[in-house]
């Protein structure tokens, strides 16, 4: 896997590239790093595709925004805007997580000319609770913890109600894991306080402007509540012909596992090459 870095607007931007073929860029989720979307899968690799990863700005290896403040997603999709440019990828299949899903279909509906296909893997931007008070204060315990307290105080903030009890060694353990990688945790903490202000776009309804191939890929509740299903469901139902991706019933979540979202990004491709 080759590492370069490229110059954003305002960052610096860790970027992982390995493979041939038609471009499939990922992008991650708030807290997390490149790696935590294929979770080390080599499946897209080895069936033809470029894969194109990268570490958001504050995250990972990259650098922290040159303002404290500059975590929005107009920030995040210009980013996602700079690496295609400078890997000279003029459209491709995005596949993203949560925070990157969002910055995707921020992109997709700016610049749909640079989307061959989208998948949306466990949203959890929800417009109808996009101001509630709970749920940013919820967001701004994190960002405290981690700033003052570490990984201890971001899982202390975190709490033991979130998972359920059968989810809940599982959920912690990847936590830790997604926050050790930082090279810039302060920086991290910033994003926990900005992403979750910032609106990818306005209503649901502005998703019935997607045009492209895409696939949902939803999780269930009891494994991951903050990212509920029903959200995912809502945005299946408002982007034109796409396709729902929900967990088998008994088994840990799909978006967890890195094979078989390989998998369902695959198969957009094919679909979107078609």
């Amino acid at each position: 896997m080759a590492k370069l870095t490229i110059e954003g607007s305002g960052a610096r931007l860790a970027v992982y590239e390995e493979g041939s073929g038609p471009p499939v860029v990922l992008l991650h989720g708030l807290t997390a790093s490149h790696r935590y979307v294929l979770m080390g899968s080599s499946v897209l690799r080895r069936s033809g595709h470029r894969v194109v990863s990268y570490d958001a700005r504050g995250h990972g290896r990259s650098s922290p925004a040159e303002r404290r403040g500059a975590y929005g997603y107009e920030e995040l999709g210009i980013d996602l805007e700079t690496v295609l440019a400078a890997l000279e990828i003029d459209r491709a299949v995005l596949a993203g997580a949560s925070m990157g899903a969002h910055t995707l279909l921020w992109l997709a509906l700016r610049r749909p000319e640079r989307c061959r296909g989208l998948v949306v893997i466990t949203p959890g931007y929800d417009p109808a609770s996009f101001d509630d008070p709970e749920r940013l204060a919820r967001w701004d315990a994190l960002a405290d913890g981690l700033e003052q307290r570490g990984i201890e105080g971001f899982l202390e903030a975190y709490g033991e109600g979130v998972a359920s009890p059968a989810w809940r060694e599982t959920v912690e353990k990847v936590i830790r894991q997604r926050l050790a990688v930082h090279e810039h945790p302060a920086a991290v903490a910033d994003a926990l306080r900005v992403v979750p202000r910032s609106r990818p776009f306005g209503e649901l309804e502005d998703l019935h402007a997607i045009s492209v191939p895409t696939a949902v890929v939803a999780s269930g509740d009891e494994a991951d509540p903050g990212h509920p299903q029903a959200l995912a469901e809502a945005y299946a139902a408002h982007i034109p012909g796409a396709r729902l991706v929900t967990d088998e019933p008994g088994r840990s979540p799909l978006a967890w596992q890195g094979s078989q979202v390989s998998r369902v990004i695959a198969e957009l491709a094919e679909q979107a090459a078609g």
